[in-house]
């Protein structure tokens, strides 16, 4: 059987962002991957970015996230491209903000799209861009008493 992208279920669905969303609550890798839930999807691929208990070669102590008021929006700005540029049938990310614990989830993605090889580059292209163009920061406390922001933009 030959592929062919006729089928409209290996086309972008018509409104493939189903979540979008900056939370001072905990994340849920259960609501995000039922939010891409699509029948036309062979491959959903979903990524959990979590605090880990150290960067730089030093431990980190405290760790708390803050967001740009336009923080969705430009979330919602990055989606929309990789909707523009992938065969995307549905879409979701969310992000943590406020004080966070080691092993927490910072932020939660997911892509659906007709076949895993779409859907993995999806998904890393959302990640890397919503790290590198949303306003949201991280302010990192280290065991040695030093600190640091790191942030998008």
């Amino acid at each position: 059987m030959a592929l062919t992208n006729d089928h409209p279920g290996e086309q972008t669905a018509l409104e493939p962002i189903k979540l979008i969303a900056v939370r001072e609550t905990a994340l849920s890798v259960d609501e995000v991957f039922r939010a891409v839930g699509d029948d036309a999807a062979g491959g959903i691929a979903l990524f959990v970015g979590t605090v880990r208990n150290h960067d730089g070669g030093v431990d980190v102590d405290e760790l708390g996230y803050s967001c740009h008021p336009s923080a969705e929006a430009e979330m919602r700005k990055v989606a929309e491209k990789v909707v523009a540029e992938f065969p995307v049938r549905a879409l979701a990310a969310v992000h943590r903000v406020g004080d966070l614990r080691i092993g927490d989830l910072a932020v939660v993605v997911a892509v659906a799209c007709p076949h895993r090889g779409e859907a993995f580059e999806a998904c890393r292209k959302l990640i890397d861009d919503l790290k590198h163009e949303v306003p949201i920061w991280k302010h990192q406390k280290f065991s040695d008493g030093t600190e640091e922001w790191v942030g998008a933009c």
